[in-house]
């Protein structure tokens, strides 16, 4: 009896669980860690209660944060023989730069509610690691402190004010830092019920108001955003419920800067993105945090490539962990690929070396995996590398 009760502990999600746990301990360094999996249990080690609610929770049930993860499963590599391993090249083009690899440190707000530097300490990473960076409009640091330390003005993610001239100011706002891309997201326009992080900030005991200039959980989400660096002198409302896709059309004639849309969750949305003048889009459902879709963000990526054909770049975030997941959206037609709570696990738990090394570890992963699959360089990787439950795509 006893011998069965340790077989079945030995294969449990418990048994896991607990070697994460001891992996994680032995990890002293950033360096040392060997997946960026293995930053998370000490992002959750270090973090209180309602900022790990905030990082890791989705809404309602958190089903489509899961299946953001599982979805990947659904695909495979054909790993290819005798093809010429010796040098491999990352770089591909975007919006007419050139990048050193197709993954890019997606928007996350509130960056310091996991390290004291925040998205300074990201920023400086990325430049180190030679990553794009996307900057949340709820971001603790301003957009032009952010460019100082990454080198190089970031893309900038706009939660859209709902006073348009309050938009307009924003805009401009980046526009004069330099940003060469504004990265509209529009899944969050509806609202949506965030159980999970409601939840563990009740667990929280701590007094708020010893870190936060204003409480950031209950109370006002007006006056929590007029504490932040990019609403400054703005209202402080956002994401209007109202907007529509003329809204798209009135930020084309705005701006000079390439819009991309940012939460596409079908290709319907994506044909129509693409009409209203979209130099860009990115499938996301922003972590599985804004809608219970159920839906992995890798399986709407081909319905999306496929209804686009090219005519304008796709990007995709959601659930990615190793290089295998950053190859198979690759092969399927995404242009880079985004992450997000890897990179913040990193933060949290080492800071800027902590988001460096999780940078360095998907590059190596990936880098393996072209070589393994025999396409040395990007433009070389398609579909032929990928099968969908052992079919082609």
């Amino acid at each position: 009896m006893r011998r069965e009760f340790l077989r079945f502990m030995a294969a449990s999600p418990f048994a896991a669980y607990a070697f994460a746990q001891d992996s994680a301990a032995a990890i002293a360094h950033a360096k040392d860690a060997l997946s960026v999996m293995d930053f998370e249990p000490l992002a959750h080690k270090a973090l209180p209660p309602a900022h790990w609610g905030y990082l890791s929770g989705g809404v309602d049930d958190d089903l489509t944060v899961r299946m953001n993860r599982e979805a990947f499963a659904h695909y495979q590599l054909r790993a290819r023989r005798l093809v010429d391993a010796t040098t491999t090249d990352l770089k591909i083009d975007v919006f007419g730069a050139t990048w050193d690899m197709p993954l890019y440190v997606s928007a996350v707000g509130s960056q310091m509610a996991f390290h004291p530097e925040g998205e300074l300490a990201t920023a400086r990473a990325a430049k180190a690691q030679k990553a794009m960076q996307m900057l949340s409009t709820v971001s603790s640091k301003s957009v032009e402190d952010v460019a100082k330390a990454l080198g190089t003005p970031p893309w900038y993610q706009l939660y859209m004010p709902t006073n348009w001239s309050d938009t307009e100011k924003m805009v401009q706002r980046v526009e004069a830092a330099g940003c060469p891309v504004l990265v509209w997201t529009i899944d969050l326009l509806a609202g949506r019920n965030a159980e999970t992080t409601a939840r563990l900030a009740r667990q929280d005991t701590r007094e708020c108001m010893s870190c936060h200039i204003t409480p950031p959980i209950g109370g006002s989400t007006i006056i929590r955003n007029r504490a932040r660096p990019m609403f400054a002198g703005l209202g402080g409302e956002m994401n209007p419920p109202g907007a529509d896709w003329t809204y798209v059309d009135r930020l084309k004639k705005m701006t000079r800067m390439k819009l991309v849309l940012k939460g596409i969750d079908t290709p319907e949305d994506a044909k129509l993105a693409m009409e209203h003048g979209a130099d860009g889009v990115i499938v996301s459902n922003h972590g599985g945090r804004a809608t219970e879709t159920g839906r992995g963000t890798i399986d709407i990526l081909p319905q999306v490539v496929d209804i686009l054909r090219g005519r304008i770049p796709v990007f995709v975030d959601g659930g990615f962990r190793r290089g295998t997941d950053i190859y198979k959206a690759l092969a399927i037609g995404a242009r880079a690929v985004g992450i997000g709570r890897p990179y913040i696990y990193g933060l949290s738990s080492f800071g800027q070396e902590g988001v460096e090394r999780v940078l360095e570890i998907l590059r190596a992963e990936l880098t393996l995996t072209m070589r393994q699959c025999g396409t040395p360089s990007i433009a070389k990787i398609t579909r032929a590398a990928v099968l969908r439950q052992g079919a082609a795509l």
